[in-house]
């Protein structure tokens, strides 16, 4: 029992999600993201060079289908227990692939 509403907590939420007067909302990936590692990220914006690679302290990573001399955003899903990030190509909103590097060659966080 709550001192101050004189309500259980859980009953008083539960009446507050039947009567949509609650702020919490369920959680959602919206497009043109297809999934979490898109939205928990880091994220970093290369130019593409003449060859379709990026190159992200000193590793030069190919993005096949990636426009020429364009900047396309390299979203860096790291992954601590296993050692390997998923680097995802994004460009305009559109999906290009995505590669999976070892955290140690990114070398994005020092100790």
């Amino acid at each position: 029992m709550h001192s101050t509403t004189g309500e259980i907590p859980y009953i008083r939420f539960q009446r507050a999600i039947r009567e949509k007067r609650t702020l919490f909302r369920e959680f959602r990936i919206i497009p043109p993201f297809n999934s979490t590692k898109d939205i928990f990220c880091l994220r970093v914006e290369r130019m593409v060079n003449p060859y379709r690679k990026v190159s992200i302290n000193n590793l030069e990573l190919k993005v096949p289908g990636a426009p020429l001399h364009e900047r396309i955003q390299l979203r860096i899903s790291p992954d601590k227990e296993s050692g390997v990030s998923e680097v995802r190509f994004w460009y305009r909103d559109n999906f290009l692939g995505s590669q999976k590097v070892k955290n140690s060659e990114l070398n994005l966080v020092q100790p």
